[in-house]
């Protein structure tokens, strides 16, 4: 076998390979061997159809296999000779000459043929440890607990129509259309055909809710607001806004208590119970956004600490996923990329960024995993594959079955966990100081992160 390297440039590679003719026949020979004992020909007893003979009806098609067998095999030992791992399938180019192959066929002529591919760049680590880390403390105050308490019993005593005469009052839970508009222009995300709302708990803008009192059901009425200027959607911080609001049902609450009865019917002990637990979820749900932005401080200090080259391919692999992705999500609001505040061009620029990050990251996260032994275990995949089946309700069987039978999308629940671990190992290590902060500073922080860099996904 002969192998001569025609291309070595950053990371594509072009090998010229040729197998002798001499190789493919021994192979042949072996495979026919092995037909010897399994063909069913007339005129011969089983097994003792003489191998010329088979080469004669079988000759041609188990050299074809032979043939393919001998590139796999010849492609997969020259990389291992050479070191090299490539990033994805190598492209073989076979020569194109019917008559070149049909002489290799007939096992008269050498297999010559060419090999591209990208190879995996080898990956020189930065220190993970002492990684300088921010981690956001949100205390949670009596009275934020008080307001979610108030929030869960408002939701759960239960409503009953008021009928077609219904008046707005505080406390109401309404059913109401509107459609937002700024200078007399509908903005994204400002419309709903069926909204609910309860009044007087502050879920919508400031100032919305209370010019919803007194209005009667099937009425239509034009509100003025401003939104703050710390709304977290930074295009609309700050700006005048009308919304023309009809409220379609108006419904009163029930009679009762917040007390240990109410409590009581939903499964509590009592309302230091609810407390408590209302409290726990509050915290769990803070610590979680705490994490996800200690996440993205980890990924780009690894992306700060690592430069180098990543394959082509597997960035143009990534970038089309994500394009095909912002594409679908413009038109389906029937936007142009001008209405998004950029360019076709700028867009493109933008995500070809963000694939190569997530390439990179990709290999980097791999490497400190397999440096620092990071295991997924099978039990943490079968929890994966349990929560990815809950997330659809009436489909799990569904969707169960198709993991089952696609191991690649089986294992790409793996990675997700496999990236979480590597976090956890480096936040471990990290030099970490505590940042006090409120929940809507935080929430802040978390969207500035997602503005700049969509999360990540997985490869």
């Amino acid at each position: 076998m002969q192998v001569t390297e025609t291309l070595n440039e950053g990371l594509k590679r072009k090998l010229s390979v040729t197998i002798p003719a001499a190789d493919l026949n021994s192979r042949l020979d072996a495979k026919l061997e092995e037909l010897k004992g399994q063909a069913n020909i007339k005129g011969f007893r089983p097994g003792k159809v003489p191998v010329s003979h088979l080469k004669k009806v079988y000759g041609r098609s188990a050299m074809s296999e032979v043939m393919t067998e001998a590139i796999n095999a010849t492609v997969s030992d020259t990389l291992d000779e050479r070191e090299e791992r490539a990033a994805a399938q190598p492209k073989v180019d076979l020569p194109e000459d019917q008559a070149v192959i049909n002489d290799v066929l007939d096992g008269k002529a050498d297999l010559a043929f060419e090999v591209e591919y990208e190879i995996l760049p080898p990956v020189t680590l930065m220190d993970i440890k002492g990684v300088k880390l921010d981690k956001p403390v949100i205390e949670v105050s009596d009275e934020e607990v008080e307001t979610e308490v108030k929030r869960v019993f408002a939701q759960n005593r239960g409503y009953t129509d008021k009928g077609d005469e219904g008046v707005v009052e505080d406390g109401d839970r309404l059913g109401l259309s509107f459609v937002g508009k700024i200078d007399g222009k509908e903005f994204e995300g400002g419309a709903a055909d069926h909204a609910h709302l309860t009044v007087g708990s502050g879920e919508f803008i400031p100032g919305f809710e209370e010019q919803l009192v007194g209005m009667k059901k099937g009425e239509t009425r034009e509100i003025e607001v401003t939104f703050p200027e710390d709304y977290q959607n930074a295009e609309l911080a700050g700006k005048k806004a009308t919304f023309d609001v009809s409220i379609l049902h108006v419904d009163g609450p029930n009679d009762g208590e917040l007390d240990d009865e109410f409590a009581k019917r939903l499964g509590l002990e009592d309302v230091a119970a609810l407390r408590s637990t209302v409290r726990e979820q509050m915290e769990s749900a803070l610590a979680s956004m705490g994490r996800q932005h200690m996440k993205r401080q980890v990924l780009d200090a690894l992306d700060d600490g690592h430069k180098f080259d990543v394959p082509a391919q597997l960035v143009d692999a990534e970038f089309n996923t994500i394009w095909q992705r912002v594409v679908h999500e413009i038109e389906h609001h029937g936007r142009s990329f001008e209405d998004e505040g950029t360019t076709e061009e700028d867009a493109k620029a933008q995500y070809k960024r963000i694939a190569e990050r997530r390439v990179r990251l990709g290999l980097v996260v791999a490497e400190i995993g397999n440096q620092n032994e990071v295991q997924v275990t099978d039990e943490e995949h079968q929890q994966a594959l349990i929560a990815e089946v809950r997330r659809f309700p009436g489909q799990e069987q569904q969707v169960y079955d198709y993991y089952r039978k696609n191991p690649q999308a089986l294992a790409s629940l793996r990675a997700p966990i496999f990236e979480n671990k590597v976090v956890d190992h480096i936040i471990e290590l990290g030099e970490i100081a505590e940042k006090k902060m409120t929940r809507e500073e935080l929430a802040k922080l978390i969207q500035a992160d997602e503005d700049e860099v969509p999360e990540e996904h997985h490869h």
